[in-house]
């Protein structure tokens, strides 16, 4: 997979967690690699969900399933 695939993957990604969870900003998910953590913390701040549940929403999002 190239970079372009990825960067495509990672925005369809995006928007389905930003449809998930309505008040997140393109600034809270601004993804780096090796940055998960902050980026599970940024989601949790905004959304007052617990770590376990970002994470199962991260998982269970992916480019092939939608965010219930």
């Amino acid at each position: 997979m190239n970079q372009l695939q990825l960067k495509g993957d990672w925005n369809i990604f995006k928007g389905k967690i930003m449809q998930k969870w309505a008040n997140l900003t393109d600034d809270d998910l601004q993804y780096a690699e090796g940055k998960q953590e902050e980026l599970i913390g940024r989601i949790q701040k905004r959304t007052g969900e617990s770590r376990e549940t970002v994470e199962k929403a991260l998982k269970d999002c992916d480019t092939t399933s939608c965010c219930d």
